[in-house]
């Protein structure tokens, strides 16, 4: 007998951002490390940039949190802040877009300012993951202020199907939650506050404080 169960949807992008797979422009020249004379860089970011060096023994395992430092001040990861990024952190601007085209939370193109992650694991999958993120993108529409896009693991199996939303964790989110959801982060509001994965009660009382 025929095995009957749906499969599950495989995501065209993968666990990789847009424009993973796109080549480098091998006919331009190679960009050093920019100078610090002629870098403007922004000191709030500079401090912050510099607070994270501090805490490694070598300045490039600072990139990451670097690059979120940039993406939280612009939006995403710009050409100028990244340049930044490196003239601070002393590296080549190309080893910091290496790092921001791997990692799938580093925006590598103009992005709406509230993320809306929908998990496409397994777990979610299996519990309407792909009629959940349609039914965002249906929601958002054309709304510029949203960056609605499928991810390929939260790590929050036991609240499928769920999402990210502006870094909280919420689920198990029903379809017709899906336009309150938006409404609430359109008014500045908490989404879903019962369906927090922060609210949730722990055997450790130390656990969200």
């Amino acid at each position: 007998m025929a095995d009957q169960r749906p499969g599950v949807k495989r995501f065209a992008h993968g666990s990789r951002v847009p424009g993973w797979d796109e080549a480098a422009d091998l006919s331009k020249d190679p960009v050093g490390v920019p100078d610090a004379a002629t870098t403007p860089v922004p000191e709030d970011l500079r401090r912050t940039i510099e607070q994270y060096m501090a805490r490694y023994p070598d300045r490039r395992s600072a990139a990451i949190p670097a690059l979120a430092a940039v993406q939280e001040r612009y939006g995403w990861c710009t050409p100028e802040g990244i340049e930044q990024a490196a003239c601070v952190m002393r590296v080549t601007p190309a080893y910091l877009v290496s790092v921001a085209s791997f990692y799938d939370m580093l925006e590598t193109r103009p992005v709406g300012r509230h993320q809306v992650y929908v998990c496409t694991n397994i777990s979610c999958s299996l519990n309407g993951a792909d009629d959940l993120l349609e039914a965002f993108r249906d929601a958002a529409a054309d709304d510029p202020d949203f960056n609605v896009r499928g991810f390929e693991c939260l790590g929050a199996c036991d609240i499928a199907p769920m999402a990210s939303v502006d870094g909280d964790y919420l689920g198990p989110i029903d379809l017709d939650e899906v336009p309150t959801v938006l409404q609430q982060v359109r008014a500045g509001e908490v989404p879903l506050p019962d369906k927090q994965l922060a609210a949730r009660r722990s055997v450790d009382p130390g656990a969200h404080r």
